[in-house]
């Protein structure tokens, strides 16, 4: 279970770390359970991470690791920074690569084959279409509009809401504007979806929305059952 803190910088230890996204299901390593513990010594931290599996994917693991190391180095007052992925089967290798600042191409040498930046950017953008999707879904249950009537939407047009608020957050991720103007059914270039191809649009969103819940419950029971007592962790899913 992971480790009560609190002392001051412990609290701000803790919210850094919930800053730390996983890419595949957009959560926060906090509410996926996946900080398994933190300690604060003085103004030294240190960090153990635990994923639901000991083949989940090298690069995900680095990458949730790398930008919780980055998050703690941030805060003021902090020392030396130490973080750890245990019970992987790069475990070693990530962990040396991190210990030394080897970045990601550093650690992995030629098996790195996109960057840390690539890999971030495309899963924030399936954020993004999730989060258009629920909150256009939201919009339709509660207003008269059909799905046609999507192109024209702006932001400001939304009503206010976590679903707005968690678009509005993706969008700011990958560099869209966020002007009330703003179209809300936009390509991952912020430009609007025609009204023929609003509908195409909407499924296929939907489809990335459904896989990514789908992933993050699947993950979220794997970790339960590898780790005894990490339900206790788990945050339920906010959904947006």
């Amino acid at each position: 279970m992971t480790a009560t803190v609190t002392s001051e910088l412990g609290v701000r230890v803790w919210e850094a770390l919930g800053t730390v996204m996983d890419p595949e299901l957009d959560e926060p390593i906090t509410d996926l359970g996946f900080v398994s513990s933190h300690d604060v010594r003085g103004d030294d931290v240190e960090v153990h991470l635990r994923l639901p599996t000991s083949f989940c994917a090298p690069n995900f693991g680095y990458l949730m690791a790398s930008d919780a190391q980055d998050a703690l180095r941030a805060i003021r007052g902090v020392g030396r920074v130490r973080v750890y992925l245990d019970d992987h089967h790069d475990s070693e290798l990530i962990n040396r690569g991190l210990a030394t600042s080897a970045g990601y191409v550093g650690t992995f040498g030629h098996e790195a084959e996109d960057s840390l930046d690539e890999l971030r950017l495309t899963f924030q953008r399936k954020a993004h279409l999730a989060a258009m999707e629920r909150a256009c879904s939201k919009l339709l249950a509660e207003s008269d509009l059909e799905v046609g009537d999507l192109h024209t939407v702006t932001l400001a047009e939304l009503p206010e809401s976590r679903e707005k608020a968690a678009l509005v957050r993706r969008r700011r991720d990958i560099g869209l504007p966020i002007w009330p103007a703003c179209a809300v059914l936009v390509d991952d270039a912020g430009q609007p979806v025609p009204e023929d191809a609003v509908p195409i649009k909407l499924r296929f969103a939907k489809t990335v929305r459904i896989g990514i819940d789908g992933n993050a419950h699947f993950c979220r029971g794997l970790l339960r059952t590898r780790y005894p007592g990490s339900a206790a962790d788990q945050a339920p899913r906010a959904d947006g």
